[in-house]
This record gives structure tokens, C-alpha cells and sequence, in this order.
């Protein structure tokens, strides 16, 4: 067998021979310097630069760290030659930045994983009430509540999950435990059975198949998600079939204010702070404000700043019906004051009205609420779509014009540079949702998300989980987006982990201020006496005490001499 070291030298004396100059020769390094200046100045206009050049030598010390685990775990976790039998679904070997449905159960148990969910992560700035919190809980409360009843639209007697049945749940007490389950082929459509006998007598598993495929029905199975030939209205229609579901246990308020509870504390225990979940219906508002409180006020609570709501309307509803919901919202507003903080227009972008149609009644909405004096911002969705140029796409144009304090997804952002340079100069943030994006069949992998491109060219962004019951990630936390940024991107890192997770606290709505006031606050940052200033300052100690737990935690363990 050859000896690599002799070759390596006779090599080197042939490449010589041939007049091939090495790095040592002076015009070489004089390339390198070059380019090593244009990368820097290129990083200089990066959305997290001032960040990262003002970080403590406690937190650059753990960005080495963090950044020398994510070498490592790429060198053997998720390297399938690394081990034998690294297969995950379907016989899939492995690999760095693979699907977020394969990877998984796999990332939960890594190194990097640990230490993300510790990270203070900020506010949750964009997700879904209807979308949160842990299935399992839901589910289980819907059985252990009597009178609760569950219907469908037809006898569900093969594959239910399959079948896609619309089924329903609501609160019938005087329902008889002896009314015929969906299971049966002389069930009589939309009649209400109480879901506690309907449960056992399901016929695959009783209980437990009935919980099983309660989850199937609601969730994107993950096979399906890869599909990208079916399209992304496909998926979508697929997945509006989930929210009718939740929303109908959801609606039960005994139910509601333990869910509500739920998800507050998968959000505190997560390192979420503040949460800006869409919501409407008054009854609902009112417990929530009363739960939110009384999670605060509890020794579970502690630290937690609260919650704040935007008031959402479907995009596809009729002008009188979005008046409607639009004055609805200012009552409720004045009913509410401090947890109604916003308004947006959700669903599919596009099945739904685009936002220049709906400008007629959105400067109604700004007159309306000057009269009654209310101060309602926008924060809408836009760009969540793959479309370049057409009235989907252009959403983001409107969103910017129309004075949105922030834009959910923007995911096409990147395809419009002008659009770019007005959103960093009027000081947009942008409310990325990776995994979301994935799922739904915009991305086929982190990999080749936009989120990079956004940050390169100095955009404000900030991750959100958008649906995370629904869509995979299996609880209410940022965890798994988190991770699953951190992991993908090389130039990213501890660093910009955090700088993403500053913004979300820097342009939180912790309470009501004018336009002037907000752009004032985004622009001071953790200077001066409002409340996102000392939720900013509260925000750097954590991550400054989770810094030096890395460093304590696993300084001893890596080399942080492995990157160079």
C-alpha cells in the first residue's frame, strides 16, 4: 500500500516542478487578504453585525463552544458513515440540514439540542392560538370533560384519519351515552355522541386508537409533507381541514382557560417570554385575559412578562363581513385595552383577497379607530408564498405601505431589493417561520430557505414556531425552529441565534404607542424607561447567566480550537 506521506510530498515536489506557486507566495497571500477584506465588509452590513461586535468574552466564549458541538455533531450525529444503521425514515441515511419531519426525533437527542432549549429565546412574536400547545393534553381533556360530544358529517367505518371526516366537538349535556358512534354504519351524520363511550368503542385500539388518529387527522403527516410535486395549495387545503377540528374543543371555555394555561407554561419552561398569538371571539378574549393573569401572578408564572393578542379575520371573508370583524375588534379593544394589541388578515394568501383589495376597508379601519380613539397597528402576514410578481407576492408591498409594524413570513422578501432597503429603513421586522415554511411545502429543507439572504443584506428578523401542534414540532415552544436554524446555517451560530432572539423582544407589543413612539423605541433599543427597554436589559442578563452555564456546562468537553 502507498505511504499518503510520500505522496503528499512527491506531489508537492511535482506541483514545484511544474511552476504552481503555493500559499506562502507573496501575490498568493495578497489574493487572500483581498478576499478575506471583501467577506468582512460584506459581514459588516449582516442584520446581526452590531451584535455580535459588541458580545461579552463570557458570550463569545460560548458562540465557540456552540459552534464547536455543531462541528462535532455534524462530523458523527449526523453523519451516517459515522455509524452503522443511521437510516431515519424509509431507509433515509442522514445528513447536516436534512428535513426537519426526518430529523426530528434524532435532533431531540443531541448536544445542540440541550442547549438550545435552554436559550431565553425572547417573545414569540407569530403562531396561532388554534395551533398550539400539546395534542395529547388537548385531546385528553376533551375526554375527561362529561358532556362532551363529538360528531361527524358521515359513518367513519374505514381509515378516519384518511378519510379526512370533518369532525366536530361541543358541550351536550343531555346526550345519551347510548347514541350510536361515527364507527358505526348507522350513524346518523352530525349527531352528537359523548366522546368519552365513542372513545372506548372505537373499533382499531379503543382509547388509544381513537387518540392516534384524532392526531393524524389534525397534523401533517410527514410523508406527505415531502409531496412538493402536489403543490402548496394542495397541502393548504389539506391543512385548513385541521382548525375547524381544533377550534371546536377549543371553544368549550372550561377547556379553553386549561389550555391557555397549557401553553403558557410549554412557552415559560421553553425560555419564551412574551407571547403575540392571533385570536378573535369575545368570551374567549375575556378568559384569556383573566388566565394570563393569574399565570403571572403564580409561582409557576415567575418571570413571565405575558401575552398579547392579534385580532385576525380571513382574508378571503367579503367586505361586510371584514367591516364587521373590523368594529367588532375596536369594541373589544375598548373592552380590553391591554390584550388586544394588533389586527391581520390569515389564510392562505393565495386563495384569500389580496391586501390591495382590501384597502378601501383598511383606511375605514384607520379612520374608525382614531374616532373612537384606539390605537389598533398592523401586523400582517405577507409573502408567504412562492410567486414572483404577482398579486400574492406583491402583498408585501401593500403590508410596507400600509404602515405593518411587522410582516409574518416574507418569505419572498429576498426577490425584491427595493422592498429590502425600505423595510431596514423603516424598521420592519420580519417574523420568519422556517419549519412552517418547510412543512408547507415552501422549502424543501432549511437549507434552502431565505432567512440567510434576509440577514446578509441587514433585514431585522426574528424565528416563530407559526403552528407548531399542527405541523410537527409537537408542542407550543421555538425549540425546534431554533435548532433547526442554528443547525442549517454555517454563518449563523450562537451569535445570530441571539440576535434573532433580541429582535423578537425589541419589537414585541408590551403596550400601546403611536407610530413615532414605536419607531423611537425599535431605534433606542434597551436605552431609556419604557417597558421594551427593561425587558431588553432583562432579556441580556439571561443570556448572559445561559452563557456562562455553556461555558460551565461544556467548556471542559469540546475544543474550541477545532474551527480554526
Amino acid at each position: 500500500m502507498a505511504d499518503p506521506d510520500q505522496k503528499a510530498v512527491d506531489d508537492a515536489a511535482w506541483l514545484e516542478e511544474q511552476g504552481v506557486p503555493d500559499l506562502a507566495e507573496p501575490f498568493i497571500a495578497k489574493y487572500l487578504d483581498g478576499r478575506d477584506a471583501l467577506i468582512a465588509r460584506e459581514k459588516e452590513q449582516r442584520s446581526d453585525h452590531a451584535f455580535r461586535s459588541t458580545l461579552s468574552p463570557m458570550a463569545a466564549e460560548a458562540s465557540a463552544i456552540v459552534s464547536a458541538i455543531r462541528f462535532e455533531e455534524h462530523q458523527t450525529l449526523w453523519n451516517h458513515e459515522y455509524e452503522d444503521n443511521l437510516a431515519t425514515q424509509d431507509g433515509v441515511a442522514v445528513y447536516p440540514g436534512m428535513m426537519f419531519s426526518l430529523a426530528k426525533e434524532r435532533m431531540e437527542k443531541s448536544k445542540l439540542w440541550k442547549i438550545v432549549k435552554r436559550m431565553p429565546k425572547g417573545a414569540l412574536l407569530h403562531c396561532h392560538l388554534g395551533a398550539m400547545g400539546d395534542l395529547e393534553f388537548i385531546f385528553r381533556e376533551a375526554l375527561s370533560t362529561e358532556g362532551f360530544c363529538i360528531s361527524a358529517d358521515r359513518p367513519v367505518t374505514g381509515d378516519a384519519a384518511k378519510e379526512k371526516a370533518e369532525f366536530r366537538f361541543r358541550y351536550v349535556p343531555e346526550a345519551s351515552n347510548d347514541a350510536v358512534p361515527p364507527w358505526s354504519d348507522a350513524y346518523e351524520p352530525r349527531t352528537w355522541v359523548p366522546v368519552i363511550p365513542a372513545a372506548y368503542a372505537y373499533p382499531h385500539h379503543g382509547v388509544d386508537g381513537f387518540m392516534s388518529m384524532l392526531k393524524q387527522r389534525v397534523t401533517i403527516d410527514p410523508e406527505y409533507s415531502l409531496r412538493h410535486h402536489l403543490g402548496v395549495s394542495e397541502i393548504w387545503a389539506n391543512f385548513a381541514t385541521s382548525f375547524p377540528i381544533m377550534d371546536s374543543i377549543l371553544r368549550y371555555e372550561p377547556i379553553f382557560r386549561k389550555f391557555i394555561r397549557h401553553i403558557l407554561t410549554q412557552l415559560h419552561e421553553d425560555g419564551t417570554g412574551h407571547e403575540e398569538p392571533e385570536v378573535g371571539q369575545e368570551a374567549a378574549i375575556a378568559a384569556m385575559a383573566e388566565e394570563i393573569e393569574s399565570f403571572k401572578s403564580s409561582e409557576e408564572g415567575k418571570g413571565f412578562w405575558g401575552a398579547r393578542l392579534i385580532w385576525t379575520a380571513l382574508r378571503a371573508f367579503p367586505s361586510r363581513s371584514i367591516v364587521e370583524d373590523m368594529m367588532e375588534c375596536i369594541r373589544l379593544k375598548q373592552l380590553y385595552p391591554d390584550l388586544i394589541c394588533g389586527y391581520d388578515f390569515v389564510g392562505q394568501e393565495e386563495l384569500g383577497r389580496p391586501l390591495a383589495d382590501l384597502v378601501p376597508e383598511i383606511f375605514w379601519f384607520k379612520k374608525r379607530c382614531m374616532e373612537e380613539g384606539v390605537d389598533i397597528p398592523f401586523y400582517m402576514h405577507a409573502g408567504e408564498t412562492l410567486g414572483s410578481g404577482d398579486e400574492v407576492d406583491e402583498n408585501i408591498f401593500d403590508a410596507v405601505l400600509l404602515g405593518t409594524r411587522r410582516i409574518g413570513h416574507g418569505f419572498s422578501l429576498y426577490k425584491h431589493p427595493l422592498l429590502v432597503e425600505m423595510i431596514k429603513d423603516k424598521k420592519i421586522l420580519i417574523e420568519s417561520c422556517p419549519i412552517s415554511n418547510e412543512v408547507l411545502r415552501l422549502t424543501s429543507s432549511i437549507m434552502s430557505h431565505p432567512l440567510p439572504a434576509l440577514l446578509a443584506r441587514g433585514v431585522p428578523c426574528c424565528l416563530s414556531n407559526d403552528d407548531p401542534s399542527l405541523l410537527g414540532q409537537g408542542s407550543s415552544g421555538l425549540t425546534h425552529d431554533f435548532w433547526q436554524a442554528l443547525q442549517g446555517w454555517e454563518n449563523l451560530g450562537l451569535e445570530g441565534l441571539a440576535s434573532m432572539a433580541e429582535n423578537s423582544v425589541r419589537w414585541a407589543s408590551f403596550d400601546d404607542c403611536t407610530s413615532k413612539e414605536w419607531q423611537q423605541e425599535i431605534k433606542d433599543g434597551a436605552y431609556g424607561k419604557s417597558v421594551r427597554a427593561e425587558r431588553m436589559r432583562e432579556w441580556a442578563k439571561e443570556f448572559e447567566d445561559f452563557c456562562a452555564w455553556v461555558v460551565q456546562e461544556y467548556g471542559a468537553e469540546v475544543d474550541i480550537n477545532t474551527l480554526d
